[in-house]
């Protein structure tokens, strides 16, 4: 089945997507920031021990340059899923947390690819949010649905350096795809990302969102934010189909067709766990929203770009090119639920 390098293996995305490789046959290159992280690296040597002689791991810096060469070597598909995500309360310096390890670390596995003559395809891991910057943006977009023919022009590293690091790395993704002949580019853009963890020292910001739920953050009552969402699982299977579908190109959108609110994955939690003491039963009114969010580190400009606004999501091309087929949300969300209590130590 051929050799593929995947950057960022012991992430929420990554680790499940050498599991699925794995099981697909590949041969797979993973590589982590640190093998001495043992709590991240955990599962990643569980699979080489069910999967011997398979799965070799390497030491990859974003940030140092040539540092995935030799975890490339003689690979033919590049998965580039390795970026950091935090949500926007955990971010300290956007230019050093999150645009420098994007587009820097984009950059040097570019550089890699052109080093690497065996290397055929790149299948990046960009988001939904290198397509539009706040919500509120998809309100001039066609219909008002959002599709992948746009690209975020509203974020920059002050507002929503998320947004704007994986913009940039994108396109430097592109721009390099388009100087050459040798090697093609597919980019997958999954909106929040959920399912369960098979990494328990995962940074991912979704995780981290989702355990604020789970916590009681908002058991008054959740707040009125909806959310483009897709299963990890189903990610990874969007990786894979990517690199082995010829045909594939361009831009695919990973969601499902309609955004789910805190206040509805409340309700589905529920609905298998009705005593859940912190799960909220209500939804927010937003005039709370508006006057506490200060507090909890949501600007009013952010609040009027995201509270109380929605939209319908064109995932065509995910369908009819790729081939997937998207778990119900029901069932993500009780599985992310049960992996996070289980990690908590809950039956």
């Amino acid at each position: 089945m051929g050799r593929v390098l995947v950057t960022g293996g012991s992430g929420f995305v990554g680790s499940h997507l050498v599991r699925r490789l794995l099981e697909r046959g590949y041969d797979v290159h993973a590589t982590v920031r640190s093998l001495a992280n043992s709590a991240k690296a955990r599962p990643l040597r569980d699979m080489q021990g069910e999967f011997p002689g398979r799965l070799s791991l390497f030491e990859a810096d974003l940030l140092k340059e040539g540092s995935f060469d030799e975890a490339m070597a003689g690979c033919r598909v590049v998965f580039h899923v390795a970026s950091p995500f935090f949500m926007p309360e955990k971010i300290k310096d956007g230019q050093k947390d999150m645009v420098d390890p994007a587009l820097t670390g984009t950059r040097n596995v570019l550089a890699g690819i052109e080093r690497t003559p065996t290397v055929e395809r790149l299948v990046f891991t960009s988001t939904v949010g290198a397509i539009f910057g706040d919500y509120a943006d998809v309100r001039a977009m066609d219909g008002q649905i959002l599709s992948e023919e746009y690209f975020n022009t509203s974020s920059t590293v002050e507002n929503n350096p998320y947004h704007y690091a994986k913009t940039v790395a994108e396109r430097a993704a592109w721009d390099a795809e388009a100087a050459q002949g040798r090697w093609r580019m597919v980019s997958v853009n999954p909106g929040l990302i959920l399912g369960p963890s098979l990494t328990p020292a995962s940074e991912s910001g979704s995780l981290f969102l989702l355990e604020e739920l789970f916590k009681g953050y908002f058991f008054y009552g959740a707040p009125d934010f909806s959310f483009t969402t897709v299963d990890v699982r189903d990610v990874a299977d969007a990786h894979i189909a990517a690199a082995e579908k010829p045909d594939a190109k361009g831009r695919y959108i990973l969601a499902a067709q309609t955004m789910t609110s805190f206040h509805e994955m409340s309700r589905i939690i529920r609905t298998r766990y009705p005593r859940g003491l912190r799960i909220p039963r209500t939804a927010l009114p937003h005039w709370p929203v508006r006057v506490l969010g200060p507090a909890f580190g949501l600007t009013q400009d952010y609040i009027r770009k995201h509270l109380g606004i929605r939209f319908r999501v064109d995932n065509s091309r995910s369908v009819n090119e790729l081939g997937l087929v998207y778990r119900p949300v029901e069932e993500t969300v009780l599985d992310h639920y049960e992996a996070w209590r289980a990690q908590q130590g809950k039956r």
